[in-house]
C-alpha cells in the first residue's frame, strides 16, 4: 500500500474523529433519569455506562424507541455497552433507574455515541467516487479511536472504584488490629491484677 495513502488516511481520521464526552450523573434513591436524542433511521447509536459510586454499584437501564417499544432493558447492571441502529426516525430515550434503592443514591458515568446520518442513495458513479477503500479505512480507524477513548475512561473509573474499596478495606484492617491490641493489653493487665490479688490473699491467710 502507498505510504502516502496511509498517512493521508491517518490524518483524515484524526480530523474526522469526534470527541464523545462522558457524563457523570447523580441518581437519587427511588428516582430515574432519562435522556433523549433525535436521530434518523439507520443511524448507529452506542450507549456505554458504568456505575461509579453507590450501594452495590448496580442500576437499571433501558432504551426506548420513538414507537414506545423497549430496544434494550437491563436490571441491576454495573456496566455495559449496547450498540444498535435506529429502526425509525424520531426521538430515542435512554433511562437510568435507581428505583430499586430506597436510601442510597448512585453516581453513573455514561456516554451515547451517535454515528453519522446515513447517506442518501446515489448513482453508481457517485457512489464509486465516495465509497472507496480509503474512506472505509478512515471510518474503521475513527471507530477504533472512539472505542479506545471510552475504554480508557471506563478503566479510570474502575481504578478509582477499586482504589476506594482497597482504602476502605485497609482502614478496617487497621481499626481491627488496633482493637485486637487493646483487647490483648486489657487481658494482660487483668491477668497481672488477678495474680497480684491472688498472692495478696494467700499472704493474708
Amino acid at each position: 500500500m502507498d505510504p502516502y495513502a496511509v498517512i493521508l488516511s491517518v490524518l483524515a481520521c484524526l480530523m474526522l474523529f469526534k470527541a464523545s464526552d462522558a457524563y457523570f450523573i447523580n441518581i437519587d434513591a427511588n428516582a430515574e433519569e432519562c435522556f433523549f436524542d433525535k436521530v434518523t433511521s439507520g443511524t448507529k447509536m452506542s450507549l456505554m455506562f458504568e456505575v461509579a459510586e453507590g450501594g452495590f454499584l448496580d442500576i437499571d437501564v433501558k432504551i426506548v424507541g420513538p414507537d414506545g417499544k423497549n430496544i434494550y432493558y437491563g436490571e441491576r447492571e454495573s456496566n455495559g455497552k449496547y450498540t444498535f441502529a435506529a429502526h425509525m426516525d424520531g426521538v430515542y430515550k435512554y433511562c437510568f433507574s435507581n428505583q430499586m434503592s430506597t436510601m442510597t443514591p448512585k453516581i453513573v458515568m455514561f456516554s451515547m455515541d451517535i454515528g453519522d446520518k446515513p447517506k442518501v442513495d446515489m448513482d453508481k458513479e457517485s457512489e464509486a467516487a465516495h465509497h472507496n477503500k480509503l474512506e472505509e479505512m478512515i471510518n474503521e480507524l475513527s471507530t477504533s479511536l472512539t472505542g479506545v477513548k471510552h475504554e480508557q475512561e471506563y478503566m479510570e473509573v474502575r481504578e478509582r472504584i477499586h482504589r476506594a474499596i482497597n482504602d476502605n478495606t485497609n482502614s478496617r484492617v487497621v481499626l481491627w488490629s488496633f482493637f485486637e491490641a487493646l483487647v490483648l493489653i486489657a487481658m494482660t493487665l487483668g491477668q497481672v491484677y488477678y495474680l497480684k490479688r491472688f498472692f495478696e490473699v494467700r499472704r493474708v491467710v
